[in-house]
């Protein structure tokens, strides 16, 4: 190979040299502030309510969201959140 055909094969390295450093010395982002979720789903019926009601658990932050699929309208719809470390002060402070 000649000196004319390689210089711009030097070029093209050194510029892709330059951004893979870049890239691997930018700071990272930190996006998630707390450790994954863990969710249990469970279902379930309320009375007066035709459809069936899922349940959905959020073990990291004790928080429960009940929600049921309405056919005629095809979307989810949320019946109704508790937070259970908020129920369980409270039932505390009762006794």
């Amino acid at each position: 190979m000649s000196r004319t055909s390689l210089r711009p094969l030097i070029f093209l390295n050194a510029g892709l040299l330059a951004a893979l450093a870049a890239v691997t010395l930018m700071p990272s982002a930190a996006a998630q502030l707390r450790p994954r979720s863990t969710y249990t789903m469970v279902g379930g019926s309320v009375n007066g309510i035709v459809q069936g009601v899922v349940y959905i658990t959020d073990e990291t932050t004790n928080e429960v969201v009940a929600i049921s699929w309405y056919e005629n309208t095809k979307r989810l719809v949320g019946l109704g959140y508790r937070n259970m470390t908020a129920d369980a002060v409270q039932a505390a402070k009762t006794r």
